[in-house]
C-alpha cells in the first residue's frame, strides 16, 4: 500500500493542531507540528525564541525533523499520513522573517512532495498567544500569505478548510480524500 501524505497547513492559531489530534484520536496516523519541541528544547537551554535569536539553526532543525517525518510514512501500511506542518513551511517562515536559507531548503522541498495540502485560514476567534507562539495575529494573516505562496511555488494545488467544528472540519478533509482517489 502506498500511504498518502496529507498536510494540514496554514498560519499560527489556525487549528492545525488541534485538528491533528482529533484525526489521531479516530485512529488516523498523524505527524505532530515539531517547532514547540525544538522551541521547548532551546528554552530549556535558556534560548527563550531559538527561532528569533538564531532562525537559520531553528529552521535547520526543523527541516531536519520533518524530512524524518517524510520518511517514516514509507513504511506505514495505511491510506493516509497526517502532517502538522510540512518542509515548504520552512522556507516560508525564513521567507517571511527575511533570512536567507542555504539551496538544501528548495531542495528538500522539492525532493519530499505531499499527495494533498489542506489550507486551514487565520481564524480570529480561535487566535491565541502563549510561550511557543508569539505572533500576533496581524502577523498570522502575514505568514498565511508567505505560505500560500511557497506551496503554490511548489506546485501545490491547496485546498481551503472551511471554517467549523472539529468534527466538520474532519469530515470535510475525510469527504475530500474520497473524492480525490
Amino acid at each position: 500500500m502506498n500511504t498518502k501524505r496529507v498536510l494540514i497547513i496554514g498560519g499560527p492559531g489556525t487549528g492545525k493542531s488541534t485538528l491533528i489530534t482529533a484525526l489521531e484520536e479516530k485512529g488516523h496516523v498523524c505527524f505532530h507540528e515539531i517547532s514547540r519541541e525544538v522551541t521547548a528544547a532551546a528554552q530549556k537551554k535558556g534560548i527563550e525564541q531559538l527561532f528569533l535569536t538564531q532562525p537559520l539553526l531553528f529552521s535547520e532543525l526543523l527541516l531536519k525533523g520533518r524530512i524524518q517525518q517524510f520518511k517514516d510514512a514509507e513504511s506505514l501500511d495505511r491510506n493516509y499520513a497526517f502532517y502538522d506542518r510540512g518542509i515548504p513551511d520552512v522556507a516560508a517562515y525564513m521567507d517571511y522573517t527575511g533570512d536567507e536559507y542555504p539551496d538544501m531548503f528548495r531542495e528538500a522541498c522539492k525532493n519530499h512532495t505531499y499527495d494533498v495540502a489542506f489550507m486551514l485560514a487565520p481564524w480570529k476567534e480561535i487566535y491565541e498567544q502563549d510561550n511557543e507562539r508569539y505572533e500576533s495575529f496581524e502577523q498570522a494573516e502575514t505568514i498565511q500569505k508567505f505560505l500560500t505562496t511557497a506551496y503554490e511555488s511548489y506546485n501545490y494545488k491547496l485546498i481551503d478548510v472551511p471554517f467549523g467544528t472539529i468534527s466538520e472540519r474532519i469530515t470535510f478533509i475525510l469527504h475530500t480524500l474520497k473524492n480525490h482517489e
